[in-house]
């Protein structure tokens, strides 16, 4: 048990570091775009000697890792900053920021559903022509980009076939204002995730085929489909685990592209509104908040990962 929380705590220590470091790069690299905060939020008619004195009100007049030093040391405290227009970043991203979860969450759930189902069956029938379309499918499939699946599934679904809308519009509360609006952005991040991760189901379960015991089964006269429950399966989910707490992030940097497509009301909006105005701490808020999220994602694979291989043991 302690040697476990220990392991827990270092990786939660290493994942932590990194995070800082990608939120150091992110703060630099909004700093070096052309113009800064206080140029792009200036209204129209301002003098220089306006757009100057909110350039020093925004503290751009100071170093870019002072900066980002003042707006680390409040991420523990939960103060993701003030952005450039003067509202905190927590507001800002209170409404979309679970949007885009909802929308990620719902991908994954099909991602590991549809995945695990085609790559059992592919691996019931391996080498077969099945096994061979389905797996030449998924690297085909795990190819797209995401913004050109969700602009064939608007052509194909929405504007051919009338079915489901093509753009999202949002609720009073400032979600989709009906489920109907987000099976087209689901689908469109899904889809190439359920590639990806029908590769890492069959490899696994290919691997794990190959182990004496799974032999043993099939000498016994067993049949594939408990061969496949009992003995393969169980011994292929870490792999499986990890490759689909992987998916955490690609959905979530899908997700900004999704958004865009569908007018989505997620925090891909706000990261572009946030780019256009070289607002750092937004853009660093955002990018705090997805970065947490896969850092739990990726520690939770872990520990199911350390339980299943000690239930083996």
């Amino acid at each position: 048990m302690l040697r476990t929380m220990g392991r827990v705590g270092a990786l939660l220590v290493k994942r932590a570091l990194l995070l800082v470091v990608l939120l150091v790069l992110v703060f630099v690299t909004v700093d070096l775009l052309p113009g800064d905060a206080a140029s792009a939020t200036s209204e129209r008619g301002e003098s220089a000697a306006d757009v100057e004195r909110r350039r020093a009100m925004l503290g751009l007049d100071r170093p870019v890792l002072q900066r980002c030093w003042d707006w680390l040391t409040g991420l523990p405290a939960g103060d993701l900053g003030t952005s450039a227009r003067g509202v905190p970043v927590s507001e800002l991203v209170a409404g979309p920021f679970p949007n885009t979860l909802m929308l990620g969450g719902l991908a994954l759930l099909l991602t590991a559903t549809f995945a695990l189902a085609l790559g059992c069956w592919a691996a019931l029938r391996p080498g077969s022509l099945l096994d061979r379309s389905i797996s030449g499918t998924a690297t085909a499939v795990l190819a797209l980009p995401e913004f050109v699946v969700a602009i064939a599934l608007v052509a194909l679904l929405s504007l051919w076939a009338g079915w489901l809308p093509a753009v999202t519009i949002a609720g009073a509360d400032g979600s989709p204002a009906s489920w109907g609006m987000l099976v087209l952005p689901v689908l469109a991040l899904t889809i190439p995730q359920i590639g990806w991760n029908v590769r890492i189901v069959r490899a696994a379960l290919a691997d794990e085929a190959r182990e004496p015991h799974v032999e043993a089964a099939v000498l016994d006269g067993l049949r594939p489909h408990r061969v496949l429950l009992r003995h393969v399966l169980p011994g292929a989910l870490p792999a499986i685990v990890t490759g689909l707490a992987t998916s955490t992030g690609m959905l979530l940097g899908g997700a900004v592209v999704v958004e865009a497509v569908f007018n989505y009301p997620g925090v891909g909006s706000v990261l572009a509104s946030a780019a256009a105005d070289r607002d750092a701490p937004l853009v660093a808020g955002v990018t705090a908040l997805a970065g947490a999220v896969i850092t739990v994602m990726l520690l939770i694979a872990d520990l199911v990962r350390d339980a299943l291989a000690g239930g083996r043991r």
